[in-house]
């Protein structure tokens, strides 16, 4: 797992989660694609084949209003003007048209249809206006800059389109008198009504244009995206019919491309997904298996059930253990090539005299722990309130004759012989928690032993992916449990010292992958802890792996399930380290500043939640 404190402090960015959230869910609300993500990249771009408009990071290191503002206006400009008012036939047209400038004419034509876009939102959107304002006046600062050291190092084609930007503003600048007749050309654009005027008015520069300049644009200050297609490509495969291959599709708007897209990844993700696990084809990664299609079924899949639990369901969970699984859809599209294992530890045999010093170290708090638990729910299983104005009536009825205002009623409190809670465990398993194993585990002993002694079901698992095996169609992942659900009061101490350090970390996935557990569970208190020293770190799951947990640990939340997080770590936790997780878990976010600290952060979470499940019952 990588450290927030990376290498060089100005790459050291960090995303706020919580506004490219908001981004998104603005971003499907404007465009009406509930599938659309957002990403951030340094140009607004569309990329289809991973359902994704992405903002610019142009916008960061601004002050926060400038910044959110850059940022809706990127999401206007895509969501609500580009997405069905774009026309992609006049940009294939515009794109193979030879001329000597392309870069320039393509970039002209993307500057024409902001312009023209911007208007026309804010006109039908007047809630908009304020952040198309503070966009214009951001960019024309940044174009005059720019016009101006484009002049100075001889970037005549890139001088142009600054000036081109800055006159649609009603800015016009010293030193571009010969390009005026152009400028009267450009006027047109405020006559625009779509994207064949704009490319029209562009078209009509160009002859002029190359006649001036002798060299194409230096810098990119529009970009489109991914090279724009008919359609996606299909994928076919043997389980279909012949009338289901589809025909070419001809599309006009960005909507009707990322739709072509949308529908043709769920249906490979299907039925083609679908028959080729029945038939035990592997094509993940180069370097399979030989004979494709030739072996047995590679993978499984175990529907749920709402009937009753059938005798030796246990014996068939043991055999099931230890058989890849395909993740789809189910944990979130940054997971969706993730093939995950589940198994148990194998516990080591020279570990006892290790547990029973751990175990005699960490006695005193145990003991006092479980001593203070037991005697508040024996308090609240034989509590009585008085005095109150409805509940019982009390045998004791003298306060209707003596008292002016009298509380004649009482109540129990509800009996409560067990706690209603679940906790469940997930310990990163990355190669960067090498050095704090044995603090880890002692941590983890007092989560297993406080937990046992108050008879609380319970699950601890260790979460890793194989970092040397993962490819850009498969992403192998291991779950291995050192205590299950169903396992009750038993003892698994020796399964929690063999546990070992691994490679890499998907927290999201892993997050999502306990939250599915937890969902079936039937207590009122459902607790999901998350031991990690740093952030999330896998196959392509860098600046995603950060949002991708934010989601997980927000879509849990939402189904009732508190999500804790304790970041371990051997040095003393700094302001962005700290802010940096706070983005991650919200104010469920504690640290362990050094080594020694692992087992009493872990008591204080264990109280402070224990107290909780305690006194709401």
């Amino acid at each position: 797992m990588a450290s927030v404190n990376r290498f060089i402090q100005f790459n050291n960015e960090s995303i706020d989660t919580n506004l490219l959230h908001s981004m998104e869910m603005l971003a499907g609300a404007l465009s009406d694609a509930p599938y659309l993500k957002v990403t951030t990249r340094k140009l607004v771009e569309f990329r289809p084949s991973e359902a994704a408009i992405s903002i610019s990071v142009f916008w960061r290191h601004r002050p926060r209003e400038i910044e959110r503002a850059g940022y809706k206006s990127d999401i206007f400009l895509m969501a609500a003007g580009y997405w069905r008012d774009f026309s992609l036939q006049a940009w294939r047209r515009i794109k193979s048209t030879q001329s000597s400038l392309p870069e320039l004419k393509q970039q002209l034509l993307l500057c024409a249809e902001e312009f023209r876009l911007s208007e026309k939102v804010s006109t039908e959107r007047p809630g908009t206006k304020h952040a198309f304002s503070i966009r214009e006046k951001v960019y024309t600062g940044y174009h005059k800059d720019q016009f101006r050291q484009n002049r100075q190092k001889g970037f005549q084609a890139d001088a142009f389109l600054n000036a081109a930007y800055l006159r649609l503003q009603g800015t016009e600048l010293a030193g571009t008198e010969a390009w005026e007749p152009l400028f009267l050309l450009w006027s047109r654009m405020y006559d625009a009504r779509s994207t064949e005027d704009s490319a029209y008015v562009v078209e009509s520069m160009m002859g002029r244009l190359e006649f001036l300049m002798d060299e194409d644009m230096v810098h990119s200050y529009y970009t489109f995206g991914e090279e724009q297609e008919e359609a996606a490509p299909f994928r076919y495969h043997e389980g279909m019919e012949a009338e289901d291959s589809g025909s070419e599709e001809k599309m006009d708007t960005i909507e009707e491309w990322f739709q072509s897209w949308h529908r043709e990844t769920e249906t490979s993700e299907s039925a083609a997904m679908e028959f080729e696990l029945e038939r035990g084809d592997s094509g993940y990664a180069e370097g399979g298996r030989e004979a494709q299609g030739a072996g047995e079924v590679e993978y499984t899949a175990q529907g749920d059930s709402d009937g009753e639990h059938r005798e030796g369901n246990d014996a068939e969970d043991e055999q099931r253990e230890g058989t890849p699984k395909q993740a789809g859809k189910k944990f979130g599209s940054a997971n969706s090539h993730v093939v995950y294992t589940e198994s148990r530890i194998v516990a080591s045999g020279d570990s006892k005299a290790l547990i029973d010093a751990w175990r005699r170290k960490q006695a005193p708090h145990v003991r006092a722990l479980l001593q203070e638990l037991k005697k508040r729910m024996s308090l609240r299983r034989t509590g009585v309130r008085t005095n109150l104005n409805a509940g019982r009536l009390s045998r004791n009825l003298l306060p209707l004759v003596l008292e002016e205002r009298p509380k004649p009623f009482y109540r129990k409190t509800a009996p409560s012989k067990e706690l209603d809670a679940v906790f469940c465990l997930l310990i990163d398993g990355s190669a960067s928690m090498i050095d704090k194993l044995d603090e880890t585990k002692q941590a983890v002993l007092l989560f297993h032993d406080v937990l046992r002694g108050l008879g609380v079901p319970h699950e601890i698992v260790l979460f890793y992916e194989d970092a040397y095996e993962a490819s850009d169609a498969m992403q192998p992942n291991y779950f291995q449990w050192m205590h299950k659900l169903e396992d009750g009061s038993r003892d698994h101490s020796a399964q929690i010292v063999a546990m070992e350090a691994h490679e890499d970390n998907r927290d999201g996935f892993a997050i999502r992958w306990m939250s599915d557990r937890l969902h079936k569970r039937p207590e009122k208190h459902r607790f999901l802890l998350v031991f990690s020293d740093g952030e999330p770190s896998a196959y392509n799951y860098a600046e995603n792996g950060v949002v991708d947990t934010a989601d997980a640990v927000a879509e849990a939340r939402r189904g009732n399930i508190e999500v804790l997080h304790l970041f371990l770590s051997s040095h003393p936790i700094t302001d962005e380290q700290a802010s940096f997780y706070r983005m991650m878990y919200g104010n469920k976010s504690v640290s362990a500043d050094s080594l020694e600290q692992f087992v009493e952060q872990t008591l204080r979470l264990l109280k402070r939640t224990l107290h909780l499940v305690i006194q709401t019952g």
